[in-house]
Protein backbone atom coordinates (compact mmCIF):
# COMPACT_ATOMS: atom_id res chain seq x y z
CA UNK A 1 0.00 0.00 0.00
CA UNK A 2 1.03 3.79 -0.73
CA UNK A 3 0.47 6.59 1.28
CA UNK A 4 0.61 10.54 1.44
CA UNK A 5 1.17 12.14 4.48
CA UNK A 6 -0.32 15.65 5.53
CA UNK A 7 0.73 17.84 8.65
CA UNK A 8 -1.79 20.30 9.54
CA UNK A 9 -3.64 22.23 12.33
CA UNK A 10 -6.74 22.57 10.64
CA UNK A 11 -7.59 25.25 13.35
CA UNK A 12 -10.43 25.49 11.97
CA UNK A 13 -10.61 23.66 9.18
CA UNK A 14 -11.23 25.53 6.44
CA UNK A 15 -11.87 25.73 2.27
CA UNK A 16 -7.71 26.06 1.46
CA UNK A 17 -7.10 23.07 3.64
CA UNK A 18 -10.16 21.22 1.21
CA UNK A 19 -8.03 22.48 -1.31
CA UNK A 20 -5.00 21.00 -0.18
CA UNK A 21 -6.62 17.95 0.17
CA UNK A 22 -7.80 17.40 -2.99
CA UNK A 23 -4.87 18.75 -4.87
CA UNK A 24 -3.16 15.72 -3.22
CA UNK A 25 -5.63 13.37 -3.73
CA UNK A 26 -5.13 14.22 -7.60
CA UNK A 27 -1.28 13.81 -7.37
CA UNK A 28 -1.19 10.57 -5.32
CA UNK A 29 -4.65 9.01 -6.88
CA UNK A 30 -5.49 5.87 -4.70
CA UNK A 31 -2.61 6.54 -2.17
CA UNK A 32 -3.76 6.26 1.64
CA UNK A 33 -3.60 10.36 3.05
CA UNK A 34 -2.07 10.07 6.77
CA UNK A 35 -3.16 13.22 8.30
CA UNK A 36 -0.61 14.29 11.41
CA UNK A 37 -2.63 16.56 13.19
CA UNK A 38 -1.74 19.22 16.30
CA UNK A 39 -3.85 18.82 19.10
CA UNK A 40 -5.74 21.01 21.59
CA UNK A 41 -2.79 23.87 21.32
CA UNK A 42 -0.77 25.12 18.15
CA UNK A 43 2.78 25.85 16.84
CA UNK A 44 2.67 29.26 17.32
CA UNK A 45 1.78 29.22 20.60
CA UNK A 46 -2.24 29.64 20.37
CA UNK A 47 -5.16 27.80 22.03
CA UNK A 48 -7.13 25.89 19.28
CA UNK A 49 -10.39 27.20 19.10
CA UNK A 50 -11.87 23.24 19.03
CA UNK A 51 -10.13 20.16 20.56
CA UNK A 52 -8.63 17.25 18.64
CA UNK A 53 -11.28 15.35 18.61
CA UNK A 54 -13.70 17.93 16.54
CA UNK A 55 -10.75 18.16 14.12
CA UNK A 56 -10.15 14.59 13.95
CA UNK A 57 -14.18 13.94 12.92
CA UNK A 58 -13.64 16.73 10.41
CA UNK A 59 -10.79 15.73 8.99
CA UNK A 60 -11.76 11.75 8.38
CA UNK A 61 -14.30 13.40 6.12
CA UNK A 62 -11.44 14.00 3.58
CA UNK A 63 -8.17 11.59 4.71
CA UNK A 64 -7.92 8.01 5.96
CA UNK A 65 -5.83 8.12 8.97
CA UNK A 66 -5.59 10.44 11.31
CA UNK A 67 -2.31 10.51 14.21
CA UNK A 68 -1.69 12.68 17.31
CA UNK A 69 1.59 14.98 16.85
CA UNK A 70 2.51 15.23 20.76
CA UNK A 71 2.35 18.55 22.77
CA UNK A 72 5.78 18.26 23.57
CA UNK A 73 6.54 18.88 19.16
CA UNK A 74 2.91 20.49 18.63
CA UNK A 75 4.31 23.67 20.57
CA UNK A 76 7.56 24.32 19.51
CA UNK A 77 10.03 26.27 17.66
CA UNK A 78 9.97 25.10 13.32
CA UNK A 79 12.63 22.85 13.38
CA UNK A 80 11.63 20.48 16.43
CA UNK A 81 7.46 21.10 15.09
CA UNK A 82 8.90 19.85 11.52
CA UNK A 83 11.12 16.96 12.91
CA UNK A 84 8.14 15.57 15.04
CA UNK A 85 6.03 15.47 12.11
CA UNK A 86 8.58 14.00 9.64
CA UNK A 87 9.97 11.03 12.45
CA UNK A 88 5.92 10.31 12.30
CA UNK A 89 5.22 10.26 9.42
CA UNK A 90 8.99 8.02 8.58
CA UNK A 91 8.01 5.36 11.26
CA UNK A 92 4.62 4.96 9.08
CA UNK A 93 6.71 4.51 5.84
CA UNK A 94 4.91 7.39 3.67
CA UNK A 95 5.73 7.50 0.02
CA UNK A 96 5.02 10.91 -0.42
CA UNK A 97 4.50 14.22 1.85
CA UNK A 98 2.92 17.70 0.78
CA UNK A 99 2.54 21.61 1.70
CA UNK A 100 1.21 24.30 1.56
CA UNK A 101 3.89 27.04 0.46
CA UNK A 102 3.71 30.44 -0.07
CA UNK A 103 6.30 30.81 -2.52
CA UNK A 104 5.48 27.36 -4.26
CA UNK A 105 9.08 26.87 -5.19
CA UNK A 106 10.27 23.68 -4.26
CA UNK A 107 13.81 23.70 -5.43
CA UNK A 108 14.77 26.81 -3.80
CA UNK A 109 13.35 25.78 -0.42
CA UNK A 110 16.05 22.42 -1.12
CA UNK A 111 18.67 24.93 -2.18
CA UNK A 112 17.98 26.48 1.51
CA UNK A 113 18.37 23.55 3.33
CA UNK A 114 21.84 22.41 1.82
CA UNK A 115 22.96 25.89 2.92
CA UNK A 116 22.38 25.26 6.15
CA UNK A 117 23.96 22.41 6.46
CA UNK A 118 27.20 24.03 6.23
CA UNK A 119 29.65 25.06 9.01
CA UNK A 120 29.84 28.87 7.14
CA UNK A 121 25.86 29.13 7.12
CA UNK A 122 25.42 28.11 10.76
CA UNK A 123 28.10 30.58 12.07
CA UNK A 124 26.93 33.27 10.11
CA UNK A 125 23.73 33.05 11.81
CA UNK A 126 25.46 33.02 15.84
CA UNK A 127 26.85 36.22 14.44
CA UNK A 128 23.79 37.68 14.08
CA UNK A 129 21.90 36.62 16.90
CA UNK A 130 25.01 37.96 19.08
CA UNK A 131 24.24 41.18 17.10
CA UNK A 132 20.59 41.01 18.88
CA UNK A 133 18.60 40.03 16.11
CA UNK A 134 16.30 37.04 16.88
CA UNK A 135 15.96 33.80 15.04
CA UNK A 136 14.29 34.00 12.16
CA UNK A 137 16.00 37.60 11.27
CA UNK A 138 19.72 35.86 11.62
CA UNK A 139 18.56 32.79 9.32
CA UNK A 140 16.87 35.53 6.54
CA UNK A 141 20.25 37.23 6.94
CA UNK A 142 22.67 34.75 6.97
CA UNK A 143 20.72 33.01 3.53
CA UNK A 144 21.05 37.01 2.08
CA UNK A 145 25.39 36.43 2.34
CA UNK A 146 24.68 33.76 0.10
CA UNK A 147 22.29 35.54 -2.19
CA UNK A 148 18.83 33.86 -1.20
CA UNK A 149 16.31 36.02 -0.10
CA UNK A 150 13.74 34.15 2.07
CA UNK A 151 10.74 36.48 2.93
CA UNK A 152 9.44 35.52 6.75
CA UNK A 153 6.67 33.22 5.22
CA UNK A 154 5.52 30.64 7.69
CA UNK A 155 4.50 27.60 5.48
CA UNK A 156 7.99 28.17 3.96
CA UNK A 157 9.76 27.83 7.18
CA UNK A 158 7.96 24.84 7.77
CA UNK A 159 8.46 23.38 4.29
CA UNK A 160 12.46 24.12 4.91
CA UNK A 161 12.35 21.65 7.83
CA UNK A 162 9.97 19.27 6.20
CA UNK A 163 12.56 19.05 3.22
CA UNK A 164 15.16 18.49 5.65
CA UNK A 165 13.52 15.31 8.14
CA UNK A 166 12.04 13.70 5.26
CA UNK A 167 15.02 12.99 2.82
CA UNK A 168 14.06 9.78 0.42
CA UNK A 169 10.57 10.86 0.51
CA UNK A 170 8.80 12.72 -2.59
CA UNK A 171 8.13 15.82 -0.57
CA UNK A 172 5.91 18.65 -2.74
CA UNK A 173 4.38 21.65 -2.17
CA UNK A 174 0.96 23.28 -3.86
CA UNK A 175 0.78 26.92 -3.64
CA UNK A 176 -1.00 28.62 -0.82
CA UNK A 177 -4.44 29.56 -1.64
CA UNK A 178 -3.94 32.86 0.63
CA UNK A 179 -2.26 35.11 3.32
CA UNK A 180 -2.10 33.40 6.94
CA UNK A 181 -1.58 36.96 8.23
CA UNK A 182 -4.47 38.46 6.30
CA UNK A 183 -8.16 39.40 8.50
CA UNK A 184 -10.28 40.03 5.75
CA UNK A 185 -12.72 37.30 5.22
CA UNK A 186 -13.43 35.80 1.20
CA UNK A 187 -14.02 33.11 -0.50
CA UNK A 188 -11.01 31.13 0.72
CA UNK A 189 -10.16 33.02 4.24
CA UNK A 190 -6.84 32.10 6.21
CA UNK A 191 -7.57 30.64 9.91
CA UNK A 192 -6.48 33.76 11.28
CA UNK A 193 -8.97 35.61 9.98
CA UNK A 194 -12.03 32.88 10.60
CA UNK A 195 -10.62 32.53 14.27
CA UNK A 196 -10.72 36.83 14.47
CA UNK A 197 -14.24 36.43 13.24
CA UNK A 198 -15.35 33.95 15.42
CA UNK A 199 -13.83 36.04 18.65
CA UNK A 200 -15.90 39.00 17.67
CA UNK A 201 -19.09 36.84 17.25
CA UNK A 202 -19.37 37.09 13.48
CA UNK A 203 -20.70 34.13 11.18
CA UNK A 204 -18.28 32.62 8.91
CA UNK A 205 -21.03 29.70 7.45
CA UNK A 206 -19.61 31.21 4.17
CA UNK A 207 -16.25 30.83 4.75
CA UNK A 208 -15.59 27.26 5.88
CA UNK A 209 -17.24 23.90 4.90
CA UNK A 210 -20.41 22.71 6.55
CA UNK A 211 -18.70 19.49 8.54
CA UNK A 212 -16.30 22.43 9.91
CA UNK A 213 -19.54 25.08 10.56
CA UNK A 214 -20.91 22.28 12.51
CA UNK A 215 -18.88 22.13 15.24
CA UNK A 216 -17.55 25.42 15.92
CA UNK A 217 -20.12 25.63 19.39
CA UNK A 218 -17.75 24.99 22.41
CA UNK A 219 -14.88 27.54 21.28
CA UNK A 220 -11.73 28.55 22.78
CA UNK A 221 -9.47 31.42 22.62
CA UNK A 222 -5.88 32.17 24.87
CA UNK A 223 -7.98 34.87 26.58
CA UNK A 224 -10.16 32.04 28.35
CA UNK A 225 -7.11 31.00 29.58
CA UNK A 226 -5.21 34.22 31.21
CA UNK A 227 -6.21 34.61 34.49
CA UNK A 228 -4.66 31.10 34.57
CA UNK A 229 -1.72 32.46 33.10
CA UNK A 230 -1.66 35.06 35.29
CA UNK A 231 -1.86 33.05 38.35
CA UNK A 232 0.51 30.55 37.33
CA UNK A 233 2.78 33.35 36.61
CA UNK A 234 2.26 34.88 40.23
CA UNK A 235 2.71 32.20 42.23
CA UNK A 236 5.67 30.52 40.44
CA UNK A 237 8.98 31.30 42.27
CA UNK A 238 10.85 30.21 39.33
CA UNK A 239 9.68 30.38 35.74
CA UNK A 240 13.02 29.98 34.09
CA UNK A 241 12.37 26.02 34.51
CA UNK A 242 9.61 26.38 32.11
CA UNK A 243 10.49 25.67 28.61
CA UNK A 244 11.70 28.83 26.10
CA UNK A 245 11.79 31.09 29.33
CA UNK A 246 15.52 32.05 28.56
CA UNK A 247 17.70 34.92 29.00
CA UNK A 248 16.17 36.21 32.18
CA UNK A 249 13.08 37.46 30.52
CA UNK A 250 10.98 35.84 33.55
CA UNK A 251 11.92 39.14 35.41
CA UNK A 252 10.56 41.14 32.39
CA UNK A 253 7.53 38.89 33.07
CA UNK A 254 7.01 39.64 36.50
CA UNK A 255 7.45 43.47 36.39
CA UNK A 256 4.85 43.80 34.37
CA UNK A 257 2.29 40.49 34.66
CA UNK A 258 -0.09 43.00 36.87
CA UNK A 259 -0.40 45.59 34.11
CA UNK A 260 -1.53 43.32 31.24
CA UNK A 261 -5.20 42.23 30.88
CA UNK A 262 -5.41 39.61 28.05
CA UNK A 263 -2.64 37.83 26.21
CA UNK A 264 -1.75 40.58 23.38
CA UNK A 265 -1.27 43.19 26.10
CA UNK A 266 1.29 40.86 27.99
CA UNK A 267 3.23 39.86 24.89
CA UNK A 268 3.33 43.41 23.82
CA UNK A 269 4.30 44.54 27.48
CA UNK A 270 7.03 41.49 27.20
CA UNK A 271 8.00 41.93 23.64
CA UNK A 272 12.22 42.94 22.70
CA UNK A 273 13.46 43.02 19.14
CA UNK A 274 15.29 39.68 20.69
CA UNK A 275 11.60 37.76 21.19
CA UNK A 276 9.02 37.34 18.45
CA UNK A 277 5.37 37.75 18.98
CA UNK A 278 5.11 33.81 18.46
CA UNK A 279 8.11 32.96 20.34
CA UNK A 280 6.59 34.64 23.37
CA UNK A 281 3.01 33.23 22.74
CA UNK A 282 4.45 29.77 22.64
CA UNK A 283 6.66 30.55 25.67
CA UNK A 284 3.76 31.58 27.57
CA UNK A 285 1.88 28.42 26.52
CA UNK A 286 4.38 26.74 28.05
CA UNK A 287 3.73 28.66 31.57
CA UNK A 288 0.50 27.78 31.12
CA UNK A 289 0.69 24.15 30.78
CA UNK A 290 3.82 23.52 33.06
CA UNK A 291 5.94 22.49 30.53
CA UNK A 292 9.48 21.98 31.83
CA UNK A 293 12.81 22.40 30.01
CA UNK A 294 13.83 19.34 31.68
CA UNK A 295 10.34 17.38 30.02
CA UNK A 296 11.52 19.01 26.80
CA UNK A 297 14.91 17.61 27.22
CA UNK A 298 13.74 13.94 27.89
CA UNK A 299 11.16 14.33 25.02
CA UNK A 300 13.47 14.84 21.96
CA UNK A 301 12.42 11.95 19.69
CA UNK A 302 8.73 10.46 19.15
CA UNK A 303 8.05 7.25 21.35
CA UNK A 304 4.61 6.09 19.71
CA UNK A 305 2.06 6.57 17.18
CA UNK A 306 -0.90 7.32 18.76
CA UNK A 307 -3.95 6.59 16.48
CA UNK A 308 -7.06 9.49 16.31
CA UNK A 309 -8.88 8.21 14.19
CA UNK A 310 -9.53 6.02 10.90
CA UNK A 311 -11.66 5.28 8.06
CA UNK A 312 -11.63 1.20 6.57
CA UNK A 313 -8.91 2.37 4.13
CA UNK A 314 -6.94 3.73 7.23
CA UNK A 315 -7.85 0.87 9.40
CA UNK A 316 -6.19 -1.48 6.48
CA UNK A 317 -3.15 0.77 6.03
CA UNK A 318 -2.54 0.26 10.10
CA UNK A 319 -2.73 -3.53 9.42
CA UNK A 320 -0.38 -3.37 6.55
CA UNK A 321 2.02 -1.20 8.59
CA UNK A 322 2.13 -2.58 12.08
CA UNK A 323 4.59 -5.10 11.61
CA UNK A 324 6.89 -2.99 10.24
CA UNK A 325 6.75 -0.43 12.23
CA UNK A 326 9.41 0.80 15.17
CA UNK A 327 7.10 2.55 17.50
CA UNK A 328 4.13 1.46 19.14
CA UNK A 329 0.89 2.01 17.71
CA UNK A 330 -1.42 3.05 20.10
CA UNK A 331 -5.12 2.94 20.10
CA UNK A 332 -5.84 3.75 23.95
CA UNK A 333 -4.10 6.16 26.39
CA UNK A 334 -0.81 4.72 27.93
CA UNK A 335 0.65 6.36 30.70
CA UNK A 336 4.03 4.42 30.63
CA UNK A 337 5.07 7.17 27.88
CA UNK A 338 6.11 10.54 29.55
CA UNK A 339 4.61 12.15 26.35
CA UNK A 340 1.47 10.34 27.20
CA UNK A 341 1.07 11.82 30.76
CA UNK A 342 2.21 15.17 29.54
CA UNK A 343 -0.76 14.86 26.77
CA UNK A 344 -2.89 13.76 29.82
CA UNK A 345 -2.05 16.93 31.85
CA UNK A 346 -2.16 19.59 28.43
CA UNK A 347 -5.60 17.67 27.70
CA UNK A 348 -7.08 18.56 31.92
CA UNK A 349 -6.01 22.05 31.38
CA UNK A 350 -7.67 23.02 27.75
CA UNK A 351 -10.38 21.29 28.98
CA UNK A 352 -10.83 22.92 32.64
CA UNK A 353 -13.84 25.08 32.05
CA UNK A 354 -15.90 21.80 30.52
CA UNK A 355 -17.77 19.88 32.96
CA UNK A 356 -18.97 17.09 30.84
CA UNK A 357 -15.48 16.84 28.91
CA UNK A 358 -14.22 12.93 28.29
CA UNK A 359 -11.06 12.50 29.77
CA UNK A 360 -8.25 11.89 27.98
CA UNK A 361 -7.50 8.20 28.98
CA UNK A 362 -11.43 7.32 28.25
CA UNK A 363 -10.55 8.49 24.36
CA UNK A 364 -10.98 5.64 21.80
CA UNK A 365 -9.90 6.23 18.68
CA UNK A 366 -12.79 7.59 16.29
CA UNK A 367 -13.74 4.94 13.35
CA UNK A 368 -15.45 6.83 10.68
Amino acid sequence: MKSVGLICEYNPFHYGHLYHINKVKKMFPGYVIIAIINGDFTQRGDVSIIDKWEKTKIALNYVDLVIELPFVFGTQSADIFTKGGADILKALDVNAFVFGSESNDIEKLKKIVQIQKSNKYNRKIKDYMKKGFNYPTSLAKALNDFDIVLENNPNDLLGIGYIRNLEGIDIRCIKRTNDYHSLKLNKISSATSIREALRKGEDVKDFVPSFSYDSLNDLHFFDDYFDLLKYKILSSDDLSIYQTVDEGIENRIKKVILKAHNIEELINLVKTKRYTYNKLKRMFLHILCSFTKEEAKRCIDIEYIRVLGFNALGKQYLNYIKKECKLPILANYNNSFEMMRIENRVSNIYNIKKDDFLEEYKHKPIIF
